[in-house]
């Protein structure tokens, strides 16, 4: 299994046009360490793209109070995951999933409508509760200790997040 996650890293490298003993020399991390940080990356991704959408088309100020809060905070923890993810040698997705390109894209549809609003808070409240669950099973059963002492630093911020979305009712200070 090692084996094979070290050959990925080193054909991803490769690809990627980067050094590939620098690739060797970092250790992979396990599958659930793999997973998490590619999921939670993408799920920054997500966020930040969420939000800076929702303060240029949000009705209300809430909204975009806390758009602005998710881009700012989901940029300072995507930059701490890419560092973790570079040391333990996984190689991120570029772009959120075609589901979560998909569902802003739908959300976008309502701009200019409080059925805006209400649909961009009903999906953050979905994505954090669900980012709270990785987070929570990363610290549960992650092999990494870096990555899970991210996972460790995000759960206040992320627990913050949904806490400002729950019900899908803004709830911004």
């Amino acid at each position: 299994m090692r084996k094979r996650l070290l050959s990925m890293a080193a054909a991803a490298t490769a690809v990627a046009g980067l050094c590939a003993p620098a690739a060797l020399a970092a250790v992979p991390a396990g599958d659930q360490d793999t997973s998490f940080v590619k999921t939670v990356h993408q799920g920054n991704l997500t966020e930040i793209a969420a939000g800076q959408d929702a303060q240029t088309k949000a009705m209300t100020s809430c909204v975009k109070d806390v758009g602005a809060k998710l881009v700012t905070d989901h940029q300072k923890l995507d930059a701490d995951l890419k560092a973790v993810a570079a040391k333990a040698g996984v190689t991120l997705p570029t772009a959120p999933t075609a589901a979560q390109q998909q569902e802003l894209k739908d959300i976008q549809k309502k701009a200019g409508t409080s059925g805006y609003d209400s649909a961009w808070l009903e999906a953050q409240e979905a994505a954090h509760t669900k980012t709270v669950q990785l987070i929570d099973t990363q610290i549960k059963s992650g092999s990494d200790t870096a990555v899970t002492d991210a996972a460790k630093k995000a759960r206040p911020v992320v627990a913050m997040h949904l806490d400002m979305v729950r019900g899908g009712t803004c709830h911004a200070g």
